[in-house]
């Protein structure tokens, strides 16, 4: 197994960046068959779009290496940074892109590229679901960076269903009629088309900091394009649970049952691999 961080911005034009890798090399003692490859995850934490979350960084990769995927979370620029919107999605897509460019010495699948975002991150995970084709015409780059599918852990989709506050740090310093304007176009579940990828998607309807109107609205948007999703609300909970474990939550009987949304995201992720372990 390796492990290694990667400062984008040795490798793109974009401000800032890190992508944080954690991949296991070929499991037997024989000569590695040129063909075993693991299908790639990246992981993009929450935190408002003000910092970056480390409960959603190692417990989910270590979660989803077990379970076959090759690891890699971004920790992007947030709003102390001085940076703004569309910077981090630039930044997010260059992962997508380094990923790919780089799947042979990763033993990864480049066409198996999956993006699991949490609560702001899960913002910008759908955000890179819906504009990855004008990626090109916000950074002038080149980046192969649509997802296979994505992932949605508790996230912000639109304004209209709360926490505007991530909103307000992704735009931080744009003019009040530019903001406006923005947020209106980033709310995501307005935007979904038929070019948009597969998502399964988790809330918890006692989540009292995003509503889980966010993730019920863009399966509804999925829904009305029919493109695959699946989309678990469970009765009780937070925000933040994550990996719904006792090691990074408070104890809690429900959180046996959330924690079920790992093995049913990584079988839906199944669902587009051609990799049978």
């Amino acid at each position: 197994m390796r492990s290694f961080c990667v400062k984008l911005k040795e490798f793109y034009d974009v401000r800032g960046g890190e992508l944080e890798g954690i991949v296991v090399d070929y499991p037997w003692n024989d000569q590695k068959n040129p063909n075993w490859k693991r299908p790639a995850l990246l992981i993009v934490p929450g935190g408002t779009y003000w910092s970056i979350t480390n409960r959603e960084c190692d417990p989910i990769a270590s979660a989803f290496l077990g379970k076959g995927f090759q690891t890699f979370t971004l920790r992007y620029l947030c709003a102390p940074d001085g940076v703004r919107y569309p910077e981090q999605l630039i930044e997010e897509a260059a992962a997508v892109d380094y990923i790919r460019k780089h799947a042979e010495e990763l033993d990864v699948n480049p066409e198996e590229v999956f993006v699991i975002g949490f609560s702001a991150g899960g913002h910008l995970a759908a955000d890179l679901a819906i504009e990855y084709d004008s990626v090109k015409e916000k950074s002038g780059m080149e980046l192969d960076c649509r997802p296979t599918a994505i992932g949605l852990s508790y996230p912000v989709i639109s304004a209209k269903y709360g926490h505007v506050d991530s909103h307000n740090n992704l735009l931080n310093g744009y003019a009040e009629a530019e903001k406006a304007e923005l947020s209106r176009e980033l709310n995501l579940d307005e935007r979904v088309n038929k070019r948009t990828p597969p998502a399964f998607l988790w809330h918890t309807a006692e989540d009292a900091c995003v509503s889980p109107l966010n993730s019920l609205m863009y399966a509804a948007a999925l829904s009305g394009q029919n493109i695959p999703f699946e989309i678990h609300i469970y009765p009780n909970g937070w925000h933040g649970g994550a990996t719904c474990d006792y090691e990074i939550n408070d104890h809690a009987e429900f959180l046996r049952r959330n924690a079920r949304w790992i093995d049913d995201c990584a079988s839906f992720f199944r669902l587009f691999t051609k990799e049978k372990f």
